[in-house]
């Protein structure tokens, strides 16, 4: 009876390592033969230029977390599975093994670095503000509503009751906005464009959007600043050059704050 314990224990066992193994595999091998449409993990893909930057990083990162965790959990499973107590005598005491301590070092080192160099890479695109933009729109976040300029139109869009302004941007054409808050600290937050910013009282942000879709998106505040925090809303609205371009013929001599 205890050789069949045994056996049945020793087949639970290598039965396990073998559906670890093949789903690891079938995972990795899913993502590398859909290459060219990887999951997005959850990630809006950005409807910028800037923002799918972003969402590839976070892409990356969630990828390279595969192996990670794999690399965990497979041996944690195994050791709880092999090395579970069977009886009272005190197993084999072993006390380092050299090759698995260095590979456990060196290669956390070297995704950290990985990781890092990416992430410079993409923060010095998102962050980036261009010199000669398109357009520019000066934002203004206030208790509890937004203010759009737009200083080359003459075109003003602002909260007022229960009208939430619109953000109107042309697509493939890179707006520079310039945030600022007029009382206490807000979250200026679009979803879609993987993007966010505090704007905070004495202290102006700068940066750039190139939208690449057309569409409408919903903005928010992200950061809790007082009672009706939840009316900080907004909508951001990509049209083509040409919509765009009839949106501020008709809005130049008449701005909109309703």
């Amino acid at each position: 009876m205890r050789t069949i314990d045994v056996a049945s224990r020793s087949f639970s066992v290598v039965r396990v390592v073998r559906v670890v193994r093949v789903g690891s595999a079938l995972v990795l091998g899913g993502l590398v033969l859909g290459a060219c449409n990887l999951p997005g993990f959850g990630a809006d893909r950005g409807a910028t230029t800037q923002g799918h930057s972003t969402f590839h990083l976070f892409q990356f990162f969630a990828i390279l977390s595969i192996p990670v965790l794999l690399s965990v959990f497979v041996p944690l499973v195994y050791a709880i599975l092999r090395f579970k107590r069977r009886g009272d005598e005190i197993p084999k005491q072993t006390h380092s093994h050299i090759p698995i301590e260095i590979v456990y070092t060196v290669v956390p080192i070297i995704i950290i670095v990985v990781l890092f160099v990416f992430t410079v890479r993409v923060e010095n695109k998102v962050t980036a503000v261009s010199a000669h933009p398109n357009l520019r729109v000066d934002v203004t976040a206030y208790q509890w509503g937004w203010k759009f300029y737009y200083p080359s139109l003459g075109i003003t869009e602002y909260t007022e009751g229960n009208h939430y302004p619109d953000l109107v941007l042309p697509e493939n054409e890179t707006t520079t906005v310039r945030l600022v808050s007029s009382d206490v600290v807000h979250g200026f937050y679009i979803p879609a464009f993987d993007f966010s910013r505090y704007a905070l009282p004495g202290v102006t942000n700068y940066f750039d959007f190139t939208p690449n879709q057309v569409g409408s998106f919903i903005g928010r505040c992200s950061q809790l600043c007082g009672l009706y925090h939840s009316e900080m809303l907004f909508h951001v609205s990509v049209d083509t050059p040409a919509g765009f371009n009839a949106w501020a013929s008709s809005h130049s001599s008449n701005s909109k704050g309703a």
